[in-house]
C-alpha cells in the first residue's frame, strides 16, 4: 500500500533499488546530494546534477524537464553516505517561472523498479522559493527510510547547497544552471501534456515498453472546453502527447461574445465535443497475435492531427522502451559485480574451482537477465516497426521524406499544416527504426545547421569544405519545405551570403524565383537585410502592444519571414551581430525566423556574447550526429538530415509549383 506522506513524515523502505519519479507543472532541475549522518555534503563529488548526472548508486536527469526519473541503488552508495537528499530547482531561463508559487505543486513518488509506488509526497505551500529539498532517503539503525522534507529556499540553489555545507555553493549553482541551459538548447521541444480523453487505442495484445513505462504526465482539460490558453490536445496511451488543435496561424475566429479571462481557441461548434476517436485497429493476424497497426491511431480532428499525435507517441514509446532495456542491462551488470565481489571476498573461494564456478554462475545470471530484457525490447521494436511501415506511406507532404511519392503529386496548400518534418531520429539499439522529427508551425525557435566538425563518425569522414557545402544544401532543402507547406504568398525567404560562397547551393531557390530578393552579399547587403527585418519586428511588436494591428505600413510584408544566414559571422560587424541576436530572440513571436549555417568555432572571437544566440536555436547537422535529446528520458538520439534521392528532380518540381502559385498560375 502506498504511503501518502506529509511534510516531516517518514516511511520505511522495503527495498534498496528504487526510482524517484518527479512531476512538476513546469520544467525543473532535479538533483541529489549524498550526505553523512549529519546531512553534511563533503565536496562537489557527492552531488549529482545535470552537469554530473552519475554517482555510484545514483543517477539523475541530464536536463530540466517537467518529469524526471532518478535511479537509486542504496547498496551501491559510497561508504559513509547516510542521507540522499533529492533537490528541485527552477532553471534560470528567460520567460520561465521564477518561484515555485507560480507553478503547480511538484509531486514526488518513490517506487520500486517495477513501478509500484512505495511513498508519495506533494510539495504544497511553496511561494517565493526557487529551490526546494523535496525528500530524503536516510539510514537509521541499519535500515533505510524516506522522509518528506519540502524545505524551500528563496535564495535558490546556492542557498540550498550552502545549507548542506557545500563550499563555494554559489559557484557550483552557477555551473549547474549553465549545464541546464546547454541541455535545454540541445533538447527536442516536448509536446504539451495530453488531455485525459486523448488516448490512442489500447490494443490488448500490444506489449507496452514496459520496464520503462510508468505513469503518464498530468493531463489538461478535455478538448473543446476552455483550457488556460491552450488548444485542444490529443493523446497516447503510455506517454505525454502533443497538441492536436490548430496552430496559432490557422485558429478559427472566436464566437461573437468574447468572455473575459483566458482565450478559448476551441472551435465555437465544438465546445462540448471531444475529438473524434481513432479509427478501429485492424483485426489480429491470428490467435494470440497483436492487432495490426493502422495509420492515424490517435485522436484528432483530422488525419494530419492523428498522424502527428501517433508519431509523437511512437517517439516516446521508443524512448521509454530503450530506457527500460538499458536499465535492465545496468541492473544485470551491477548484480553480477556484487555477486563476484561477495564471492571473491571469501578467501575460501580462491582455493579449488569454487571461484571459477561462482564467476560462471554470476555471468550466466547476467546473460539470462539481459537476454530477457532484449527479448522484451525486440517485441516492442517489432511492433513499432510495423506501425512505422503503415504510417510512413500515409504521411502528408509536410511530414513525408523527399523520397515519398506524395511530393510528386504536390499542390500548393490552402492553409499551413500543424508541423514540418526536418529529419529523422534513431537510437543505437534500433538503428533501422527511424522516427520523423517534427517541429510545430509556425516555428517557435530558429534553426542552426552546424557546419563545424563534430565528434560523430560521419563528420570525421567528411572534410571541412564538404561539411559546409552539405550544410548549405540542407538549409536550401529546409527552406524549400517551408515554402512548399505554406499557402502562396504567406512565406518569404531572404538570404545573407556575405562572400557569395553559397551560390551553387542556392541555385534552386534563385533559379525558381521564390526568394524575396537576390542573396545579399557584402557588408552593405548584410546591413540592409538585417535593418529591414529588424524594422518589421519593431513595427509588429508596437502594433500588437497598441492593439492596432490594422495600422501597419502598407509596404510591410505580412507573410512569415525566413532569414537564411550563410557563413556567420563573416561579414558581420558588432551592430549586425546585435541585430541578429535581436531577431533570434524577438522574431519568432512576430513571424521572423532564422536558419543559420555556421561553425561555432568561427565565432569564437565574440566569446560568451553569442552563447544566448546558440542556445536559442535548435541545432541540427548536415551529417548523422547523436547530439539531440528527447524530452522524456534524455537519450542521445542520432539525427539524420533529409535528402532528395540521387538523380531526383523533386526539389525543382516543388519549387516550380510554388513559384507558379505566387505568380497566380496553377497550383
Amino acid at each position: 500500500m502506498t504511503a501518502e506522506l506529509v511534510r516531516g513524515q517518514n516511511h520505511t523502505l522495503p527495498q534498496t533499488r528504487l526510482e524517484i519519479r518527479i512531476s512538476a507543472g513546469a520544467p525543473v532541475v532535479a538533483g541529489a546530494t549524498l550526505g553523512d549522518e549529519h546531512g553534511t555534503v563533503h565536496g562537489v563529488e557527492r552531488i549529482a546534477h545535470p552537469g554530473s548526472p552519475q554517482l555510484p548508486g545514483l543517477e539523475v536527469s541530464r536536463q530540466a524537464a517537467a518529469e524526471h526519473r532518478l535511479a537509486v541503488d542504496l547498496d551501491a552508495l559510497p561508504e559513509g553516505v547516510h542521507r540522499v537528499t533529492v533537490l528541485l530547482a527552477l532553471p534560470l531561463e528567460a520567460g520561465g517561472p521564477a518561484r515555485f508559487g507560480a507553478v503547480a505543486a511538484p509531486f514526488v513518488a518513490v517506487t520500486g523498479l517495477e513501478g509500484t509506488e512505495i511513498a508519495t509526497f506533494t510539495l504544497t505551500g511553496l511561494d517565493s522559493e526557487s529551490a526546494v529539498a523535496a525528500l530524503e532517503l536516510y539510514r537509521r539503525h541499519g535500515a533505510w527510510k524516506v522522509r518528506a522534507v519540502g524545505q524551500g529556499y528563496a535564495g535558490g540553489l546556492a542557498a540550498m547547497l550552502a545549507d548542506q555545507g557545500v563550499d563555494r555553493a554559489a559557484e557550483l549553482a552557477g555551473s549547474i544552471q549553465e549545464a541546464v541551459a546547454l541541455g535545454l538548447a540541445r533538447s527536442v521541444s516536448p509536446p504539451p501534456p495530453r488531455t485525459p480523453e486523448g488516448d490512442r487505442v489500447r490494443h490488448p495484445a500490444r506489449p507496452a515498453p514496459a520496464q520503462g513505462g510508468g505513469q503518464p504526465p498530468a493531463g489538461q482539460p478535455p478538448a473543446g472546453q476552455p483550457p488556460a490558453g491552450q488548444p485542444p490536445a490529443g493523446g497516447h496511451p503510455r506517454a505525454g502527447q502533443p497538441p492536436v488543435g490548430p496552430p496559432a496561424a490557422r485558429q478559427p475566429e472566436p464566437p461573437a461574445a468574447v468572455p473575459s479571462g483566458p482565450i478559448d481557441y476551441a472551435h465555437p461548434r465544438r465546445q462540448s465535443a471531444a475529438p473524434p476517436p481513432p479509427p478501429p485497429a485492424a483485426p489480429p493476424a491470428g490467435p494470440g497475435q497483436p492487432a495490426q497497426p493502422v495509420a492515424g491511431d490517435a485522436t484528432g480532428w483530422s488525419m494530419d492531427e492523428r498522424l502527428y499525435n501517433q508519431i509523437w507517441g511512437m517517439f516516446e514509446d521508443l524512448a521509454r522502451a530503450t530506457a527500460a532495456y538499458r536499465s535492465a542491462v545496468d541492473f544485470a551488470e551491477s548484480r553480477m559485480d556484487q555477486e563476484l565481489e561477495r564471492t571473491l571476498s571469501d578467501p575460501r573461494s580462491r582455493i579449488g574451482g569454487a571461484g571459477d564456478l561462482a564467476r560462471e554462475q554470476a555471468r550466466a545470471k547476467r546473460d539470462e537477465l539481459t537476454g530477457r530484457a532484449r527479448e522484451a525490447l525486440d517485441r516492442d521494436l517489432a511492433q513499432l516497426a510495423a506501425e512505422s511501415a503503415v504510417v510512413e506511406p500515409a504521411m502528408p507532404a509536410p511530414y513525408a521524406g523527399w523520397d515519398n511519392p506524395v511530393w510528386h503529386a504536390y499542390r500548393v496548400p490552402m492553409e499551413i499544416p500543424m508541423a514540418l518534418r526536418i529529419g529523422d531520429l534513431h537510437l543505437p539499439e534500433s538503428a533501422a527504426l527511424r522516427i520523423p522529427l517534427l517541429v510545430r508551425l509556425p516555428l517557435e525557435r530558429g534553426i542552426w545547421i552546424d557546419s563545424g566538425r563534430t565528434a560523430s563518425e560521419a563528420a570525421a569522414l567528411t572534410d571541412s569544405d564538404q561539411l559546409h557545402r552539405l550544410a548549405m544544401e540542407s538549409a536550401v532543402l529546409h527552406a524549400a519545405r517551408l515554402l512548399a507547406v505554406y499557402p502562396a504568398g504567406e512565406f518569404s525567404v531572404h538570404v545573407i551570403d556575405p562572400a557569395g560562397s553559397a551560390s551553387a547551393a542556392l541555385a534552386p531557390l534563385v533559379r525558381s524565383g521564390v526568394l524575396a530578393g537576390p542573396p545579399a552579399s557584402g557588408a552593405g547587403g548584410v546591413s540592409s537585410v538585417l535593418a529591414q527585418l529588424t524594422r518589421r519586428v519593431d513595427l509588429v511588436q508596437m502594433a500588437i502592444r497598441a492593439g492596432a494591428a490594422d495600422s501597419l505600413p502598407p509596404d510591410l510584408d505580412p507573410a512569415e519571414q525566413l532569414l537564411i544566414v550563410n557563413d556567420f559571422p563573416h561579414g558581420f560587424d558588432d551592430r549586425a551581430v546585435n541585430q541578429l541576436r535581436y531577431l533570434a530572440d524577438e522574431g519568432p513571436s512576430v513571424g521572423v525566423h532564422l536558419l543559420m549555417v555556421a561553425d561555432r568555432e568561427d565565432a569564437s572571437a565574440f566569446g560568451p556574447v553569442l552563447d544566448p544566440l546558440w542556445r536559442s536555436l535548435l541545432r541540427i547537422t548536415p551529417v548523422a550526429d547523436d547530439h539531440l535529446a528527447d524530452p522524456w528520458v534524455g537519450h542521445a538520439w542520432t539525427y539524420e538530415p533529409l535528402a532528395t534521392p540521387p538523380g531526383s528532380r523533386v526539389l525543382e518540381l516543388v519549387l516550380d509549383r510554388v513559384a507558379a502559385a505566387r505568380r497566380g498560375g496553377p497550383r
